[in-house]
């Protein structure tokens, strides 16, 4: 045993001799190269949200000049090609030679990281960078960029290729315009998925327009646009002058916040008809806020810094979640600690919008997604609460309408809580006691574990059968889930269906959640390709949304997507999970059997005998509508099987809009809800 230790130090002791550790070990990365080899770690990722984030970095830069009175109208453009085409009509980046690079200070802001008008001096008063990185970063990351500078009377234009330029910048004409048009092509060598999502976009833009009042944004699809129709561009500021028949959209609004707060909440029922609003500057920090209480059980809170959206929130959240508890205990009249409203009680129904704008700023890594700034959770503490106070006593009608909404709240979370004390008792989430119809899988090791959740016995049954036993757990579910979009926690305990999920995952559920404690890393919802199942489907989908949500943050959550069609030519099987590839396999239009038949379990010897005749064989298609039509083995080569399966991972790219969604589809608003399957009739898959 000695000797075993000895030797393992000795393996796993350093090397004094051998290969060395000096200078020429260090790669030192010159330019935008450091780009190029780690992109992840200044946009942070290669897929479709780092693609979309090259577009916000050059819209930043536009809507900064916007922030700060320089600009008013924006415009951003996608061109065949994969190109983006933004416009401003700010200040135009300076094209004087800069006095440290020796080159034109639009070149050093293009090419060189940390580079920008955004560290001190009057450039700008406040801005969303913070790094300098934004248009040089998307510079490194394409293929081929342009930029255009109208400024001084005088049009400036300058071409790169994968950041580094072509050629000098050059003055090529006179013009009456002010402002920067950037121009970029993202490479492909970066980003595999190439396509821009229209909806994304919008969504996104809308979102700016509504933070900054007064600023038009304007978007256009060209990317279907005749070509020839697009030749001369580079002699026009903006496009949307050209009159071309494309998708458009423009976005303007004075109310700001409060406009946004109102379009968050027009599915929903409001508390009290005025909305809050503040904006004041304090020690520094120009804090904006508004808020409105919802008939619902969620909340809603956007935040932003400097017009950067923080989905993770940050100090400014801070100080006005402390300032909004205080708030309203005060005016409630504090009572004992057993009467008093938490966190949470103050938080349901609410939509809040919460913006701050600062000169020195800090988040909590490249991709803004939390604010940092100490000194922004003081000024919004301080600034929201007195306002929020004497919103409270000038409007006595809202301020009783709050109160009694946060009470019921208050008896809800408590009812609650007993009812998830009885429930969810010391030992039953520990994984001890599961549920009788959970079949587990025998690894411990949360990494490799899947559960499959699956719609009744039948396919659970044939799942079990076919599965990885070592890896795969199986949870069949009876019929239909609660609706759990207004369910409070103690009813959704009491549903069999839910307990049994919740139990299964191992996380817990509510304030005693515990991610760290999740049982499966690949939790995979496989429903049948009916309408029944796509029910189903999206019923789990809310519930994980809603009280699951760092499962799904965290790219645990996963859609099954089993075969429509089971094509039998001859003596070869093939599966097609569309019809465009049924049409393929089968090679055009054929009889599709909804049920196994004799007479398909007859086809092979049928085919056996028109083959030795030298006749085409006959082709047989059979169409799934559920999992447990399929028989074991065709489950498992088709669905189960991690070298063949095709799995969707569930994603929230927006949360707001996702958050809206949610709310049409699954809550009270009929009217809304018949007004979005009326729009969108046509785009359904219909199985009749």
């Amino acid at each position: 045993m000695a000797e075993t230790k000895a030797k393992k130090a000795a393996d796993t002791a350093p090397k004094k001799g051998g290969s060395s550790y000096g200078a020429d070990q260090i790669t030192v990365l010159e330019g935008l190269e450091a780009v190029r080899r780690r992109p992840g770690m200044y946009i942070g990722t290669t897929g479709t949200a780092g693609l979309h984030h090259l577009i916000w970095e050059i819209f930043d830069n536009s809507r900064d000049e916007a922030m700060g009175g320089f600009a008013n109208d924006i415009e951003i453009a996608l061109l065949p090609d994969n190109m983006v085409r933004n416009a401003d009509n700010g200040r135009g980046i300076p094209v004087e030679v800069h006095p440290k690079t020796k080159v034109s200070t639009l070149e050093t802001v293009l090419t060189i990281l940390h580079a920008g008008g955004k560290f001190g001096g009057d450039g700008y008063k406040v801005s969303g960078g913070l790094h300098g990185v934004g248009a040089a970063v998307v510079n490194a990351l394409s293929t081929h960029m342009r930029a255009e500078v109208h400024r001084d009377g005088a049009k400036h234009v300058q071409e790169y290729k994968i950041g580094k330029p072509t050629g000098k910048i050059k003055k090529t004409g006179a013009s009456k315009m002010q402002g920067t048009i950037i121009t970029f092509q993202p490479d492909t060598t970066i980003f595999p998925d190439r396509e821009l999502n229209w909806d994304t976009i919008v969504s996104h833009m809308r979102q700016q327009a509504y933070l900054v009042r007064g600023l038009r944004i304007c978007i256009m699809d060209l990317r279907k646009v005749d070509p020839s129709a697009l030749k001369g561009i580079d002699d026009v500021f903006y496009l949307r002058t050209l009159g071309l028949d494309a998708p458009s959209m423009t976005f303007y609004f004075e109310g700001g916040l409060r406009s946004l707060v109102q379009f968050q909440n027009h599915h929903l029922e409001p508390v009290h008809k005025t909305i809050f609003y503040v904006e004041k500057e304090q020690d520094g920090v120009q804090v904006e806020v508004a808020l409105q209480y919802v008939d619902d059980i969620t909340s809603r809170i956007s935040a932003f810094a400097n017009n950067i959206y923080n989905a993770e929130g940050g100090t400014h959240v801070t100080g006005f979640k402390t300032a909004l508890t205080r708030t309203l205990n005060a005016k409630n009249g504090g009572g004992k600690e057993s009467d008093s409203f938490t966190g949470d009680d103050v938080l349901e129904g609410l939509t809040a919008v919460v913006s701050v704008k600062l000169r020195e700023i800090q988040f909590e890594g490249q991709t803004k997604g939390k604010l940092g700034s100490v000194e922004a959770r003081g000024a919004t503490e301080a600034v929201f609460g007195e306002a929020f106070n004497t919103f409270l006593e000038e409007h006595p009608d809202e301020a009783r309408a709050i109160f009694s909404k946060i009470t019921l709240a208050m008896k809800a979370r408590k009812a609650a809580k007993a009812a998830k004390d009885s429930i969810l008792r010391k030992g039953a989430l520990d994984g001890m006691t599961l549920p009788g119809k959970l079949a587990d899988c025998q690894t411990k090791r949360a990494e490799e574990a899947e559960l499959f959740i699956v719609e009744g016995d039948s396919a659970g049954g044939t799942a079990k059968m076919g599965r990885d036993r070592r890896i795969q757990a199986i949870l069949p579910l009876r019929g239909k889930i609660l609706n759990i979009e207004r369910a409070r926690l103690d009813k959704m305990l009491a549903s069999e269906q839910i307990k049994n999920l919740v139990v299964a995952l191992g996380t817990a559920i509510g304030d005693i959640f515990d991610l760290s404690k999740l049982r499966y890393h690949k939790i995979i919802i496989a429903t049948d390709a009916d309408v029944d199942g796509a029910h189903i489907r999206t019923l789990l989908l809310t519930l994980m949304y809603r009280h699951f949500r760092p499962v799904i943050d965290g790219g645990f959550l996963y859609i099954a997507q089993p075969p429509l069609f089971k094509i039998k030519k001859g003596k070869e099987v093939m599966y097609a999970y569309t019809d465009e590839e049924r049409v393929k396999f089968a090679g055009g239009e054929v009889e599709i059997e909804t049920e196994p038949t004799e007479e398909s379990e007859e086809v092979a010897g049928e085919e056996a005998e028109e083959t030795k005749s030298k006749k085409a064989p006959k082709v047989s298609v059979q169409r799934y509508k559920g999992l447990g039509e399929m028989n074991s083995e065709e489950l498992w080569e088709t669905t189960m099987d991690p070298a063949r399966r095709i799995l969707k991972q569930v994603a929230v790219d927006d949360a707001v809009e996702a958050d809206m969604v949610f709310d049409m589809l699954m809550g009270t608003d009929v009217p809304a809800r018949k007004s979005f399957i009326q729009s969108h009739a046509k785009e359904a898959t219909l199985d009749i």
